[in-house]
């Protein structure tokens, strides 16, 4: 299985070797419909999210996670975990954050982890072991933070035990 994971990380690492966010789209263009810049920004903020869990879930196998879900949520709890899995005997609930760099915004993609995300994904990660009825085991938070540059390879970075579970 390991031969599987090494090869798949590498397939998405070669199609990310340019990015993996897209270009905005032509600024010089005036859109018909005024909601339209503001539309598009969403769609390819949504777009670069769901190729950085991609990237983040190949990247993670690829450094010997077993993964057993992903994007969980619970109906009437508030929040996601974007990934889950056994990091040798600890249960890791990861929280993938993927930005796309740019020079006149420079916050790192972990800083979006804050306290009101910590305890989202805290309370996530405690109905997911009651509903999973996983046996007591350790357990932890990581977040995977991805820097998206235009035409270079994304910078990954993978912060294990980021954050203390929050009531």
């Amino acid at each position: 299985m390991r031969i599987f994971a090494r090869l798949m990380y590498g397939l998405v690492s070669f199609a990310s070797r340019k990015g993996i966010s897209d270009a905005p789209a032509d600024p010089s263009a005036a859109p018909a419909d005024p909601s339209a810049p503001h539309a598009a920004r969403k769609v390819r903020a949504r777009r670069t999210g769901v190729r950085g869990e991609t990237f983040a879930y190949w990247y993670l196998r690829r450094h010997g996670y077993i993964m057993i879900a992903s994007n969980y949520t619970a109906p009437g709890v508030k929040g996601e975990v974007d990934l889950i899995g056994y990091d040798g005997s600890v249960l890791a609930f990861i929280e993938v954050k993927t930005r796309s760099a740019s020079e006149k915004f420079a916050a790192k993609p972990e800083d979006a982890v804050d306290a009101g995300k910590r305890r989202n994904v805290s309370r996530m990660a405690r109905q997911f072991l009651r509903d999973s009825r996983i046996p007591k085991s350790a357990y932890r938070f990581d977040v995977l933070a991805i820097e998206s540059r235009a035409g270079q390879r994304p910078l990954v970075r993978l912060h294990k035990g980021a954050f203390a579970d929050e009531r």
